[in-house]
């Protein structure tokens, strides 16, 4: 990882993860040949940190970049931190492994470097991703988290994933995995949606005083297009108080809100496919925000969350009915 080793955070287990990534989840109308264009981009631009997940369904176009990378000599295997997520229909313990093994196949790689569980609700098993009965509700499946927890144990002590963590939890939902007894690995990671309007100040607290990194996904706000993506809402790059900021640094606003989440002490997961973006996306190392700067974003804060994933309020799973 020799390109982002000065830009990296140490985990709890040890291992470290660069602390800017490319994102690879994409809206139906983004073809999934220009996802594997843009990571081959996001590549040679310097990016060394990948995430995927199973449910983003374009893992073979990673795994084909990220291959392309290797054999004409960009990048290593060891340069590349590359993450997927296991998604509900695999939460059964006796599933957990083939869930990873079906990525892993997908990506043609023989380890991820994290694995976690992508959101805290379990699905009927099988290939369909969002399960549904005839009246067209979501059909869950009754399983313990902490069983699914410690089958990623049981990938991490095969060798299959470096590390494993967690996706969407809330800070009860981890505190479960922590008091887990017999916990033999606590989640080196939470990945959630994160940005100026949502900011996580409590989550953040809690995550850094377990000594969990929280990955911010989201960051600069989402595409309308996305079937889960909440609609109407107002878009963080216009922001007029972020734009100021950026002219005085001369800068990006999509610059400034990642800088603003780097200097909260999270990892942070950047998306674009376009190449110029991918580009500046990049740029954010060379540059500094001031206090001032810093409690005026602070000061955006709105609570607004644009992915709601309304299919699974009514479980008593769902995340976000309890913020803390």
């Amino acid at each position: 990882m020799r390109a982002m080793r000065h830009f990296s955070v140490k985990l709890n287990d040890g291992h470290s993860m660069p602390i800017l990534g490319f994102g690879t989840s994409a809206p139906d109308k983004v073809s999934k040949s220009k996802v594997e264009e843009a990571l081959e981009r996001a590549i040679d631009v310097g990016y060394r940190h990948i995430d995927s997940a199973y449910l983003y369904l374009n893992e073979e176009e990673i795994g084909r970049a990220i291959r392309k990378k290797i054999a004409n000599g960009t990048v290593k295997r060891d340069d590349i931190f590359c993450t997927s997520k296991l998604w509900g229909n695999f939460f059964r313990p006796e599933l957990v492994q083939t869930g990873l093994e079906v990525s892993l196949k997908k990506l043609q790689l023989s380890y991820v470097d994290l694995f976690l569980i992508h959101f805290p609700v379990a699905l009927k098993p099988g290939e369909e991703i969002l399960p549904k009965d005839t009246d067209g509700k979501l059909i869950f499946d009754a399983v313990d988290l902490c069983t699914t927890w410690e089958a990623l144990e049981k990938c991490k002590e095969a060798g299959l994933a470096k590390s494993i963590g967690v996706s969407n939890f809330n800070c009860k939902q981890l505190e479960m995995i922590l008091n887990k007894p017999g916990l033999k690995y606590k989640p080196v990671c939470n990945q959630v949606e994160c940005h100026l309007y949502l900011n996580q100040s409590k989550l953040l607290d809690f995550c850094k005083s377990k000594d969990i990194v929280l990955t911010a996904y989201g960051v600069l706000g989402s595409d309308p297009e996305k079937e889960w993506v909440t609609k109407n809402y107002p878009v963080i790059l216009e922001d007029p108080v972020l734009n100021v900021i950026a002219e005085k640094h001369q800068r990006t606003a999509a610059q400034v809100a990642l800088r603003y989440q780097l200097q909260r002490g999270l990892v942070v997961l950047a998306k674009s496919f376009t190449e110029k973006r991918i580009r500046e996306n990049f740029q954010v190392f060379d540059f500094q925000l001031t206090p001032e700067d810093m409690k005026t974003l602070d000061g955006l804060n709105r609570n607004l969350r644009y992915f709601k994933d309304t299919y699974f309020a009514d479980h008593p799973n769902y995340p976000f009915n309890d913020e803390y």
